[in-house]
């Protein structure tokens, strides 16, 4: 008789902590965290985290369940063994930078928030899949978002494009601006209200809101 393969996936921990940014930032919550090449990682079953999760709860109150770090969906066969086979006690959330929107159908009707945060890093081509991230979150009626941390290099008319083409996919995109603070102390320049000012014209549900620094804020 053959032996059912049990799903595993490399985790960088288990924490809890505060969301630092998107749609719920400031919030408490557990992250299942997909381990980086260059960072310790724990293996765990799926069995194993439910166990996990399960034992956090019972010691403590949070918001939601935040999976995210390096290439969430592609663990979809160890996300779907966690999370598929009943309902979560908590909301979840999947925080991802969009690259595998194939693989979001199977996860999606068990999620409360699907956020695709865009770092501007890499070609600009490659955002196109953020954008389909989105549609395929709102094909699967699963809230979603699309959270732009710019960097120094980044332009207004990049942030502004992919606005227009996260509104033309899904108006029901909620989308979040973490601006740059700059100066001694760091203050909010002008450019940042000028830019949501053209922003939400393009896509009311637009806003800005500074991110919060770790050890406060995980992700």
């Amino acid at each position: 008789m053959t032996t059912p393969r049990i799903p595993a996936a490399a985790l960088a921990g288990v924490p809890t902590g505060v969301q630092a940014q998107g749609v719920w930032a400031g919030r408490r919550q557990l992250f299942v965290r997909f381990a980086g090449e260059a960072e310790t990682a724990t293996m765990y079953t799926s069995a194993a985290l439910l166990k996990e999760i399960s034992r956090q709860l019972g010691r403590t109150t949070i918001h939601s369940i935040a999976i995210g770090g390096r290439d969430p969906l592609g663990n979809l066969e160890f996300l779907t063994a966690a999370f598929a086979s009943a309902p979560s006690p908590v909301p979840l959330m999947l925080d991802s930078d969009g690259q595998r929107p194939e693989a979001l159908a199977l996860i999606a009707p068990h999620l409360a928030m699907t956020q695709v945060t865009v770092e501007f890093v890499g070609p600009e081509g490659t955002r196109s899949s953020a954008i389909e991230t989105l549609a395929a979150a709102s094909g699967a009626g699963c809230p979603h978002a699309l959270v732009l941390c710019p960097r120094e290099d980044t332009t207004d008319s990049q942030m502004l494009r992919l606005i227009e083409q996260a509104h033309a996919t899904s108006p029901e995109t909620q989308m979040v601006i973490h601006p740059l603070l700059t100066g001694e102390p760091p203050v909010l320049d002008r450019r940042w209200s000028t830019l949501l000012e053209h922003a939400v014209t393009l896509h009311a549900d637009t806003r800005l809101a500074l991110r919060l620094t770790a050890p406060t804020g995980l992700r």
